[in-house]
């Protein structure tokens, strides 16, 4: 079986695409998930011209545009099937003003509606699932996701967001599994106090490595290798700045954490994938 590729979320980088090329591939990465998103490098206005030339860019200095996390509209769409990017990764949050039910006939409603641009251009929709008022299980993405192609719309298991909403490793990968399209997740979170112990408690979600977590990384890759997977490992590269307290680490500072926690994905598929 082939190894899975690894790819990093490029949203902790503003960097200029050279210089931030030259930093991913010296971490040991294979591919990236660009941010198509204001502020970064290539912005939704200009996707069309912008996304080839950067995924041409990045592709001569080793790193493959696996997908992007973007819009999903037809011109995105249309410039992915350009560039040969194969899946646009978005959330599905809940719009609680409505309910769960008639938010997910929305979301049907939005894909159904670009279906054919999706299979003119060989690319598809990635839905991640995400704690909160959003789709965030597996088993949510299942329910969505029931009637459509997974190589038109598909899974993206996030095992992050299984953990923080109580979904065990071989249950989320059996339930996704007929939904995936080649992109799994790989981050660390957890559940941590905010406040002493002297009053009612309230608590955050603490990004972190993969030794700290709310699962085990061994039990998701030897799951994902039995179910037949081998397609690519994202890292989204998302570190709380401190224990206990919200806002997420930027910039090199991401550095230490995702150096630990590549080197052990490795190992881990050098072990699994033989």
């Amino acid at each position: 079986m082939t190894k899975p590729l690894i790819s990093v979320f490029t949203k902790p980088w503003t960097d200029p695409l050279p210089e931030l090329a030259a930093k991913l591939t010296g971490l040991g990465f294979e591919g990236v998930e660009l941010a198509v998103r204001p502020g970064y490098q290539v912005l939704p206005e200009s996707v069309s011209t912008d996304l080839p030339k950067a995924v041409k860019l990045l592709e001569e200095n080793g790193l493959k545009v696996a997908s992007i996390a973007g819009d999903i509209d037809e011109v995105t769409i249309n410039a992915c099937g350009q560039a040969g990017v194969g899946i646009i990764r978005i959330c599905a949050a809940i719009d609680m003003g409505i309910g769960y039910l008639a938010s997910v006939d929305n979301y049907r409603r939005k894909f159904d509606a670009v279906l054919p641009a999706l299979e003119k251009n060989g690319v598809a929709i990635g839905v991640q699932n995400h704690y909160g008022e959003n789709i965030g299980s597996a088993a949510g993405l299942a329910h969505l996701l029931a009637d459509y192609d997974p190589k038109l719309i598909c899974a993206v298991l996030d095992m992050a967001h299984c953990a923080v909403d109580g979904e065990p490793v071989r249950m989320a990968v059996d339930i996704a599994r007929p939904h995936l399209n080649g992109l799994v997740n790989f981050k660390s979170a957890c559940h941590l106090r905010a406040n002493g112990p002297e009053i009612e408690a309230e608590y955050v979600v603490h990004w972190t490595t993969h030794d700290h977590g709310g699962y085990n990384w061994r039990e998701l890759v030897s799951e994902l290798h039995g179910s037949g997977f081998g397609g690519t490992f994202c890292m989204p590269a998302e570190y709380s700045v401190q224990a206990g307290t919200k806002g997420q680490r930027m910039g090199d500072d991401v550095i230490p954490f995702l150096r630990k926690d590549i080197a052990h994905l490795k190992a881990l598929i050098d072990e699994i994938y033989v």
